[in-house]
């Protein structure tokens, strides 16, 4: 076992954690919206206005405040006006993205507005500026926004809404320089100031307009947005980061891996910090007050797809390796809030590192899921000085623990993760100038390919995990490969 000294101090205040790192993100792609969110008002399955109603539980518990959507790829070629009105004159369209299916356009404006009011979160519209028009994208904004008279605001009442949609953040086109056009970043940047340029506040709405950043290390992409785009133009771009074990040809599989596969996929994911310093200080040559924020608006684990499944469809299990890389990129997402203020995993249902999976009426919460609950409270909390003295792991050169540490209403809260396979970690923690009187925790552990599934949804949970206050400190051990949530009051 090793032991681990971890020193917190208050006093210290780095920055406020915006909740919307604690984000996600929904889009057309395999069963994220049709048979996971949305099954129609006619199913039997428990729903409102065609909204499984055990995903708005679902996501209220975790306490979800932001959702991304349509895309993703899908949004440059996503029409609004194709997905409003009765659902029986809608035009069908065919994913070309993903998978070549038909969809009935059946989930729209109107249902992704209504499933954001029932969870109680922000909607964070993706805007189509691959394929679409500066006048459509214009209109979107003024059907969802504007409360006077117009055409779009009589289109909307004539659709069955009277009052606008509160519409915070706006994405102006998504992965622009790949599946939404190609583009080079300068011709993107002088395609972004003219689309939002159109894009207007209506009726005491502010938008938030987020430019479609970098993919991973592309600082030059960075470089040129920010030599570009100033602050009464741009709030926020983006940037996209996955953790692929292996390569895009090869990904492996989502359950059967090794020990070697598992370091290897923290290996990949550990970067991310980097790469997120690196934007930081181009930006920050920039806008030295960090007036525009980074949003990490698609992050997480991308395997091969379950075998059987539709390639198209990136559906895929989740175990307690992807339950420790969720660990590592908020953790790391926490101690970078200065400036990144939005972050959405990938994806909310049954794609990619899925919080949730379903099947009919099944509904599995899987260990990310978990993950989700054990961080939730850093929502809001100010990031707060903490420090212990890591140690690599003997079976590979990565550091064993991940942590960050906040408070909020008088209360700490430290999240940290046991990477290693093999070795317990003792932990002990003391806050500055206080002794500890009172101390909760709990933990989500469990053998590295534990998962749930719809046969067992409860192989993989949270548990109490027991504290020991001696002399003013905490004590807790914790065992190989598990998250914990600790709290002190």
């Amino acid at each position: 076992m090793k032991e681990f000294k971890m020193f917190i101090n208050p006093a210290d205040r780095r920055s406020r954690i915006s909740p919307e790192i604690y984000g996600h993100f929904s889009e057309h792609l395999g069963r994220c919206i049709y048979g996971g969110i949305y099954v129609g008002e006619d199913s039997d399955i428990p729903n409102v206005r065609g909204i499984r109603s055990d995903i708005v539980e679902a996501f209220r518990e975790i306490r979800v405040p932001v959702l991304r959507w349509p895309g993703g790829c899908f949004a440059d070629e996503y029409h609004w006006k194709d997905g409003i009105g009765p659902k029986k004159d809608r035009k069908k369209l065919v994913n070309t993205n993903w998978g070549g299916v038909t969809e009935d356009n059946s989930f729209g404006t109107h249902e992704f507005l209504d499933l954001c009011e029932q969870v109680g979160c922000e909607p964070y519209i993706a805007g189509n500026l691959g394929s679409g028009t500066v006048e459509e994208l214009s209109q979107w904004v003024e059907y969802m926004t504007f409360d006077g008279v117009s055409p779009m605001a009589d289109l909307r009442r004539e659709n069955g809404r009277d009052k606008p949609w509160r519409v915070k953040y706006l994405g102006v086109g998504n992965e622009n320089w790949g599946c939404g056009g190609n583009m080079c970043p300068q011709f993107y940047a002088n395609e972004y100031k003219r689309y939002q340029s159109f894009c207007h506040n209506f009726s005491g709405n502010e938008l938030f307009k987020v430019a479609c950043g970098p993919s991973g290390g592309d600082y030059n992409w960075t470089e040129t947005l920010m030599n570009s785009l100033k602050p009464q133009h741009v709030q926020a771009i983006s940037l996209h980061y996955y953790t692929i074990p292996h390569d895009w040809e090869h990904k492996g599989s989502a359950v059967h891996f090794t020990e070697e596969d598992y370091y290897e996929t923290l290996a990949k994911t550990l970067p991310i910090d980097e790469v997120i310093t690196r934007h930081c200080e181009i930006m920050n040559r920039q806008d030295p007050e960090k007036q525009i924020a980074l949003f990490v608006d698609e992050w997480g684990c991308w395997y091969d797809v379950e075998e059987g499944t539709n390639p198209g469809f990136l559906y895929q299990q989740n175990t307690m390796r992807d339950a420790i890389v969720a660990a590592l990129y908020l953790n790391i997402f926490n101690m970078h809030s200065d400036r990144v203020r939005m972050a959405n995993i990938a994806q909310v249902v049954n794609v990619l590192q899925a919080v949730i999976l379903t099947d009919g009426e099944k509904l599995v919460k899987t260990p990310t899921f978990h993950v989700f609950d054990l961080f939730k409270e850093h929502q809001g909390a100010e990031l707060i000085y903490s420090h212990l003295e890591n140690v690599m792991m003997e079976e590979s050169a990565l550091p064993m623990l991940s942590y960050s540490t906040s408070e909020k209403d008088g209360r700490i809260l430290t999240t940290v993760a046991n990477c290693s396979l093999k070795e317990e970690a003792k932990l002990l923690l003391s806050v500055a100038d206080r002794p500890v009187k009172a101390a909760s925790a709990r933990i989500l552990t469990g053998e590295v390919h534990a998962h749930n599934d719809f046969d067992h949804a409860e192989d993989v949970v949270i548990r109490t995990l027991p504290v020991e206050l001696a002399e003013g400190r905490i004590c807790v051990t914790l065992p190989p490969c598990s998250v914990a949530e600790i709290m002190t009051d």
